[in-house]
C-alpha cells in the first residue's frame, strides 16, 4: 500500500502538464488563412500556447522543388492536414504499387 501512493501522485503530476496543455487550445479556432500563405511570424504567434500535438498547430517543412537541386519550397500545415496529406500519399504510393504487381503498369512494346 504505501507504494501505490507514491507512484500514484507520480502519475498525476506527470499527466497534469499534459492536461492542461490540451485545455490551454481545447478552444482554439483553425487558422483564419492558409498556412502556407502566413509568415512565420504569424505561424509563431498562432501556434502560441498550442501543445504541438494539437490537430491545429501548424508545421511547415522545406522540400525540395522537382528539378532543382537546391530550391526548396516551404509547406505549412496543421497537424489535421499533415495526417490527410500523409494518408493520401501513402494511399496513391499503395495504389499504383498494386497496380505494377498485378501487371496493370506493364507496357508492352
Amino acid at each position: 500500500m504505501n507504494h501505490i501512493l507514491p507512484a500514484f501522485v507520480a502519475a498525476a503530476l506527470l499527466a497534469a502538464p499534459a492536461a492542461l496543455a490540451a485545455e490551454a487550445g481545447a478552444d482554439r479556432a483553425p487558422p483564419p488563412k492558409p498556412p502556407s500563405a502566413m509568415t512565420p511570424t504569424e505561424i509563431k504567434a498562432y501556434n502560441e500556447g498550442l501543445p504541438q500535438t494539437h490537430p491545429y498547430y501548424i508545421k511547415c517543412r522545406k522540400m525540395l522543388e522537382i528539378g532543382s537541386l537546391v530550391k526548396k519550397n516551404r509547406t505549412c500545415y496543421t497537424n489535421e492536414k499533415w495526417k490527410e496529406v500523409i494518408a493520401n500519399s501513402s494511399q496513391n504510393a499503395r495504389d499504383t504499387t498494386e497496380q505494377f504487381v498485378s501487371g496493370g503498369g506493364s507496357s508492352s512494346n
